[in-house]
Parts: C-alpha cells; sequence; structure tokens
C-alpha cells in the first residue's frame, strides 16, 4: 500500500517518540532531562545495567552508544513489535487518532466491513468467557484444570466456553450487532433449507484466533462431547479469516521472537498454551490443518529457523516429511527448518508436564536440521544391500533437492547428503562426516575393508595391475579436487583405462565441468556411475593415500597427480619399447647380444628424454621411474630372451 504524500509528516509530528519508547525503558532520571526532551535508559536491545540508550525527542531518533541500534519511533515499533513498517505505521497512526488512508472506495468498504465482522467477534470473545464462569461449563472447566489451566492462563488466552443451548447469535443481536453480521463472522450458519439461523459452534471451549495486529478473527472449538462428530472446529472460512494464512498465538509470539526466543511451532492450542506458561513465548500452532505455504512465510518472517515440535508418533513424523517437501521450493539462504520430534507417544504439553521445562529446553536444543529429516524421509525402515536400491535413493534425493531454488545451497545440500549416504553405505569405526575429525578425503579416516557390495566389482576385487592401480589414485585424485582435471585434461585424455569402470570415470570427469567433490558425485549419480565410485572409495590403498586420507590440499593434490602422471607415462613407454625390440628380435633374431643391449638402452632413454618434466615438482618421480626401467632394463637382459626366441 502506498501512502498519500504528508502522511509520514504528519504521523511523526503527532506522536512522541519518548512516549512510544517509555512503554518499553525505564527512564534513568538522573541522566534524563525530560524538559529538553534528552531521556537515558538501559537498551532494550540487549542486555545491560547502564544507560547507554539516548532519545532525543525534539528530533525524534534514538541511538544505543552500546549495541549502536537507531532510528526513529517506527523503526522503534518493527524491532520490538516484530512487525513491517506497515504494520508499524497502523499501530502508530491508531494511537494518534490518525485515520489510514484507503487505497479506493471499495478497499474502504471492504475495511469497514471487517471492521464489523471483528466487532462481532470481539463481543464473542467477551460472552464466551462470561459462558465459561456459568453453572453450564463445569464440565469445561474441570476439563482445562486436568489440563493444568488455572484461571490466569485462561484469562490470559480469553478462553471460553459455547453453550448447548444459550446461543451467542441470540446473545450478540440482543446486544445490537446486526444478524448478518454475526453469521458473515462465521459465528452462525443459516441452512440451505431455510430454517432459522443456528450457531456454529455449541458445547465447545472456545479459544479465540487473532490475527498479527490483535484482532480476533475466528475461534477453535473443542468439543466436549465425546461423541462429537469433530472434536476440534475452526470458523469456517470468512472474509477476516483464512486458517491456511493464519497461526494460533501469532502475536505474541511475533513479539517474543523478535526478543531473542525461538520460534517453535506445535500441532495445537493446548500445546501453544503448555509451551506458553512453561517460559518458551514464542509458540504458534497451525490450525488443525497441516502448514501451508502461507503459514511458511508468516514464520520465516518471525524467525529465521523455526523449530518444528511434532509429535512423537507416526502421525507426527508423516507431518514433519509432508513439511519436508513443502519447504524445500521455498529455502533461502538463512531461512530453513529444524525438527523437534518429542519422545515417541508423548506431545509437547505432555513432555513439559511429565519432565518440566528442562526436558523440552533439551529437545529443542537437540532440533535435527531440515537436510536430516529429508535423509530421514528417504531412508528410514529400508535395507539398501543392492547397487539398484542404491542407485534409486540417489534419484530420490537428486530429485528431491532439485526444487531448490538457491544454487549455492542446492550444493551444500548435496554435500551434506553425500556425508550421510557414506555413513550409511559404509558405516565403520572410521567413518567421519566432512570436516569432522581428522579424515575428510571420501568420508574415510582411517583404513577400511570394502563392502560386500565393491569387493565383487572390478574395482574393488583386488585383481589389479600397476598400471591400474596407479590409475585408481589419478581418477581418485581427480574425483576429489575436480578443479585439477582442467590443468591436467591432455594426461587425463590419455589415460586409457583398462577397466571399463575406470574408463567410464575418467570420461565423465573429462565431461562434466565440476568445481567440487559433490558435484562429481551428483554426476556419478546421474550417469549411473555410484557403485562405481563407491567401489574406487573402497579400495584399500586409497584409504590410507595421504592426499585422500588427510585434510584438503590442492597443492599437495596436484604434486601427487604430476607424480603418478609422469611415472604412469614412464611405464607404459618401457613396456612399449620393450614389446617393440622384441619383435624386432623375433624378425632378426640373428643379431648379436651387444647390439640388442644397446638398441634397448637407446629406446629406454628416448623414452624417458620425451616424458621429462619441466619442472622440479615431478624430477623426483622421474628419478624413481628411471631407477625402476633400469631394474626392469637389466632383468629381461639377464633373462636373454632373445636366445630363447631365436631357439
Amino acid at each position: 500500500m502506498s501512502l498519500p504524500p504528508g502522511f509520514l509528516d504528519e504521523l511523526r509530528n503527532r506522536i512522541s517518540i519518548a512516549q512510544v519508547v517509555g512503554r518499553k525503558v525505564m527512564w534513568d532520571q538522573r541522566k534524563s532531562n525530560q524538559a529538553k526532551g534528552d531521556l537515558w535508559a538501559p537498551c532494550p536491545f540487549h542486555q545491560e545495567k547502564t544507560a547507554s540508550f539516548h532519545v532525543d525527542d525534539r528530533k525524534g531518533f534514538y541511538y544505543c552508544f552500546g549495541c549502536h541500534a537507531k532510528g526513529d519511533a517506527i523503526g522503534f515499533v518493527q524491532e520490538t513489535e516484530n512487525v513491517g513498517f506497515m504494520e508499524a505505521i497502523e499501530i502508530l497512526a491508531r494511537e494518534a487518532g490518525l485515520q489510514m488512508p484507503a487505497r479506493d472506495p471499495q478497499a474502504a468498504q471492504q475495511a469497514d466491513r471487517n471492521s464489523r465482522l471483528a466487532a462481532a467477534n470481539e463481543a464473542a470473545v467477551a460472552h464466551f468467557r462470561l459462558q465459561l464462569k456459568t453453572g453450564a461449563a463445569a464440565d469445561a472447566r474441570a476439563y482445562l484444570a486436568r489440563r493444568g489451566l488455572d484461571a490466569a492462563t485462561r484469562d490470559r488466552f480469553e478462553i471460553g466456553y459455547a453453550p448447548a443451548r444459550q446461543g451467542v447469535l441470540a446473545a450478540l443481536t440482543a446486544k445490537g450487532l446486526k444478524p448478518e453480521d454475526v453469521i458473515e463472522a462465521g459465528l452462525a450458519t443459516t441452512p440451505d433449507d431455510g430454517r432459522a439461523p443456528y450457531d456454529a459452534f455449541r458445547d465447545r471451549i472456545m479459544f479465540p484466533i487473532r490475527d498479527a495486529r490483535g484482532r480476533c478473527i475466528g475461534f477453535g472449538g473443542r468439543a466436549m462431547a465425546a461423541d462429537a462428530q469433530a472434536k476440534y472446529l475452526n470458523t469456517r472460512e470468512t472474509p477476516l479469516f483464512d486458517k491456511g494464512r493464519a497461526l494460533y498465538n501469532h502475536g505474541p509470539a511475533r513479539e517474543a521472537a523478535g526478543k531473542g526466543q525461538p520460534l517453535i511451532v506445535a500441532e495445537g492450542y493446548m500445546d501453544v498454551i503448555a509451551l506458553v506458561q512453561a517460559g518458551f513465548g514464542a509458540a504458534v500452532a497451525p490450525l488443525g490443518t497441516a502448514i501451508t505455504e502461507d503459514q511458511l512465510r508468516l514464520m520465516w518472517r518471525m524467525a529465521d529457523e523455526p523449530i518444528i515440535a511434532l509429535d512423537g508418533d507416526k502421525a507426527g513424523l508423516r507431518a514433519a516429511e509432508r513439511l519436508v517437501g513443502l519447504a524445500l521450493p521455498l529455502l533461502q539462504p538463512g531461512k530453513t527448518l529444524r525438527f523437534c520430534l518429542m519422545p515417541e507417544g508423548m506431545d509437547p504439553d505432555e513432555l513439559i508436564k511429565a519432565k518440566g521445562p528442562e526436558a523440552m529446553r533439551a529437545a529443542l536444543d537437540a532440533a535435527e536440521p531440515l537436510v536430516r529429516m529429508l535423509w530421514r524421509r528417504e531412508t528410514e525402515g529400508q535395507v539398501f544391500d543392492t547397487p539398484e536400491r542404491r542407485h534409486a535413493l540417489d534419484l530420490r534425493l537428486r530429485q528431491a533437492i532439485g526444487v531448490i531454488g538457491d544454487p549455492g545451497l542446492k550444493r551444500h545440500y548435496g554435500e551434506a547428503l553425500a556425508d550421510l549416504r557414506r555413513g550409511l553405505f559404509q558405516p565403520q569405526q572410521g567413518w567421519r562426516p566432512r570436516g569432522e575429525g581428522r579424515g575428510r578425503g571420501f568420508g574415510f579416516s582411517e583404513a577400511q575393508a570394502p563392502l560386500a557390495g565393491t569387493r565383487a566389482s572390478a574395482l574393488g576385487s583386488g585383481a589389479l595391475s600397476a598400471d591400474d592401480l596407479r590409475v585408481t589414485l589419478i581418477l581418485a585424485t581427480l574425483c576429489r579436487y575436480p578443479d585439477l582435471v582442467e590443468r591436467f585434461e591432455t594426461d587425463l585424455d590419455r589415460l586409457a583405462p583398462r577397466h571399463p569402470d575406470h574408463a567410464a570415470l575418467a570420461d565423465l570427469l573429462l565431461s562434466t565441468p565440476a568445481a567440487h567433490e559433490a558435484e562429481v558425485e551428483a554426476a556419478c549419480t546421474a550417469h549411473g556411475l555410484g557403485p562405481a565410485l563407491d567401489g574406487l572409495r573402497g579400495m584399500a590403498h586409497l584409504r590410507i593415500a595421504p592426499v585422500l586420507a588427510g585434510p584438503p590440499a590442492p597443492d599437495k593434490a596436484a604434486t601427487c597427480l604430476a607424480e603418478e602422471f609422469a611415472k604412469l607415462h614412464a611405464a607404459r613407454a618401457l613396456e612399449a619399447e620393450m614389446a617393440e625390440a622384441l619383435e624386432d628380435l623375433d624378425r632378426a633374431p640373428e643379431e648379436g647380444d651387444t647390439r640388442l643391449v644397446r638398441r634397448l638402452n637407446h629406446a629406454v632413454q628416448r623414452r624417458l628424454t620425451a616424458t621429462r618434466p619441466a619442472s622440479a615438482e615431478t624430477a623426483g618421480a622421474v628419478s624413481e621411474d628411471t631407477a625402476a626401467l633400469s631394474k626392469g632394463l637389466r632383468a629381461l637382459i639377464e633373462a636373454r630372451v632373445w636366445e630363447k626366441k631365436s631357439r
């Protein structure tokens, strides 16, 4: 809503910031000079004993010399009441007796209509509260007493009672309210068959539902009769009331959350009341249905990480799982959910009564992040003992996080799920999540045996040559540090792995741009190479390799790759030269020993020169391979294979 020119100036002229702030602080009389509008108090935004919070009433501003909070009266109401800009304007305008401008004639008519409906609801609140004190409400009062709601609590939450006979429609019309307003407010219903209107709530304990501005927009009624058709009944949809866009205890919870209390989302009215009684003032509840997108956005306006406190039963877990699916597409950096599942068979009200507020606080402190609830939803009660089941899990997880709009947030979810996946598939003692303990690597800190599913694979069977072992070290290092692929692209292209799984991973690294390990994992999952990657990580010689088992070290990884590629190329060069020399011997067996030895030595030296590194970082590697090649050559010569071939 846009405000007409001059409206804010008029509002600021009519209000005194000293009066607005004075409702929240105690002025320090020794430092303050009220005659000059120079006022001091302990800051309401942080804990302190000295008066460092200054208000200049003449200029209309405040400033804290401790926490540096500053602003005008509108900003102060926004911060202390945890409301938006327009809501703060409306609050101050009511105090100043200033009429909020209407957008257009239709908006003015709707505002007038809503005011009449709100007035009908307020009259109903008073009526129901009065009825709770009558003899007809004896059972209702006894029920509330059994639930631990004393008179002070009933008054705080304005709880009332709707009798079975003495109707609110007759009572409110007798006070001068129009019957049509009472009916439109949802307090009474007109039958389709033309009969007289009747009360919507009968023989029910009544819980007023107020919006963020404090208006009573509807009611929730708890049936006293055991055979009632609905245990809880809400006001039907009205111009004021939309149960999918409202929260029970919204206004008080918003204010408490603005002061730093955790926002707790419970399932029902009694849970909210129990939480507030126990000191958890920022508690709200949806109105008898699953949480909606609109309600979730309302929660995020109050707090960045609402805690969903659900009953400890199957229904509570299903509700949590549904909420995960609702929340994932709406997530933003800093805006998420945490889940606090109560002990089995208990709700927050029962937990507090049985074990006290400290037990509830401990449960809240142990609340799980949304990513773990997603993992629980996709894995609990299932067995992943085959590649097919694991692949199906990978697909579900990828589809689940695919709806997250923010790319960075989606990447972090992928990394977190990859850690959880490693913990599930390779749960031996040495495993730790990424970033915990000394071993990041691929989720391992100590050597472990491969899983049964990977021992049977080509990667995990152990029947690999020295060439293959070197290839796996190169591939594993590049999977952990995919940003090095571009630097070693030519060498990787020449890698020519002999095993199909190796070749597939090499092709994926060359064809899939990736900057992080999690992106490689996601690409492997998408191309059906998850088992191949698991097999690679399950190999014993890789789990103890320093470049993989230790903390992240990109420079160390680059040096390792340069060395391993140099060794691999040199070893393959020797193989090729020896094979060529022996083929020549087959064609010319009459060549003498000295000439053949000289030719083999020349071939090896030519290959070593061709593969000599340009920098010193791989000089050691070539030196090692020179010795290895010389030893291999000596063995070949000593075996005098040409004599065997010539026989």
